[in-house]
């Protein structure tokens, strides 16, 4: 633990960042999974709606810093290429 006050504030700051990247990484992860799903059983209508979300949930993460923009570009390439194979 640190003995300098900002030292002692600079660990709290890093907490409180790590909880919300923590939050934001799950809901993302949460989006993807939820259209894979969908994308698995076919529903197209579901699908539809859950590609919107995770799409605005990638471009979020990277306006957040939580992704790499070219990261983002390859998830969303991958989720598109998914939601076209459906039927």
């Amino acid at each position: 633990m640190p003995n300098i006050k900002s030292a002692k504030k600079r660990v709290l700051i890093g907490e409180v960042r790590n909880a919300r990247n923590k939050a934001a990484k799950s809901e993302l992860k949460t989006a993807i999974k939820k259209f894979e799903v969908a994308a698995a059983e076919g529903n197209r209508t579901e699908a539809d709606g859950a590609y919107k979300v995770a799409v605005k949930k990638v471009d979020q993460a990277v306006a957040k810093g939580i992704l790499h923009k070219n990261t983002a570009a390859h998830r969303k390439s991958a989720l598109t290429l998914k939601l076209n194979q459906i039927g």
